[in-house]
């Protein structure tokens, strides 16, 4: 199952994706997060399918996606979560011995197809596909084995860095938080549908050229790893993002420096979960 949302003429709407339709759930649910909790049972499931014979549809074509949740309680992110990518950091020299996690604001982030922006204050914007993980259920110190049980489904994000800002300091935040920095979408794809999440491969491709693929595989702390630890210091809730970390290749890595200008394209593509694109601007001068 695929839970997007939309605007369609003035209209915002979420519902679920079937042969590239969207099936409007807005009128049997309150929003995309009770949708999303409803696919997590079997009983939500039957009722989704029966509400969906006789929602409007919409075809894609016609809808501007967005954020599958527009306002997820968190967003969570592991840093340096690939061996390459630790490889290629000027900042870390190996593996920590627990996930690295910051966070990221919803405002920070579109939904597929819509403008990323290049701020102002810097032309250091930098790309990080990465796979999302959605919670479905409260998970509050879930066991490894128990943990995958806490995760509704998975979508494809980009951590788009304005990197000199993250630099500022050890602290992660500013530099990850520029208003429309960064995408996540196109849907969410539930954890049924996308079966093992480390058997999953991931690329990212800016205009046209290949910069990251890796599977998922290679996470240095596994999907398990990473629900457990963040259960540990706070209740996870049902819409929380978790984004699990980008492997190497990133701009900053580069010789020269490959950073996002106006006009670039940034695909992020995850198979089994979805394609990601966004198109590149600057930031209109106030």
């Amino acid at each position: 199952m695929r839970i997007a949302s939309g605007r369609h003429n003035g209209r915002n709407l979420f519902g679920v994706i079937v042969d590239n339709v969207l099936h409007d759930h807005t009128a049997t649910f309150d929003s995309a997060l009770d949708l999303l909790s409803a696919s997590f049972t079997d009983t939500g499931k039957a009722q989704i399918a029966v509400a969906a014979e006789r929602a409007p549809a919409v075809r894609l074509k016609e809808l501007q996606l967005l954020p599958p949740l527009p306002s997820p309680g968190r967003i969570l992110c592991v840093g340096t979560n690939y061996a390459d990518h630790v490889a290629e950091s000027d900042r870390v020299q190996q593996a920590t011995d627990h996930p690295m996690i910051f966070t990221r604001f919803p405002a920070s982030l579109v939904g597929h197809g819509e403008l990323i922006v290049r701020p102002q204050v810097s032309s250091n914007f930098d790309y990080e596909g990465e796979l999302a993980a959605v919670i479905g259920r409260p998970a509050h110190r879930v066991d490894h084995h128990e943990a995958l049980d806490a995760i509704a489904g998975y979508a494809c994000l980009m951590d788009g860095t304005l990197r000199d800002y993250q630099r500022h300091t050890s602290q992660f935040t500013p530099g990850k938080n520029f208003d429309r920095s960064g995408a996540w979408g196109p849907w969410i794809t539930t954890a049924d549908e996308v079966g093992d999440p480390s058997e999953l491969h991931l690329r990212t491709v800016v205009s046209g050229e290949e910069m990251q693929a890796a599977s998922t595989r290679q996470l240095i702390f596994d999907i398990e790893s990473i629900i457990s630890y963040c259960s540990m210091f706070t209740t996870l809730q049902p819409g929380d993002v978790i984004a699990t970390g980008t492997p190497g290749g990133v701009g900053y890595a580069r010789t020269p420096p490959r950073w996002l200008e106006p006009g670039d394209e940034v695909t992020v593509e995850i198979a089994g979960v979805g394609t990601l694109s966004n198109p590149v601007i600057d930031e209109t001068p106030e």
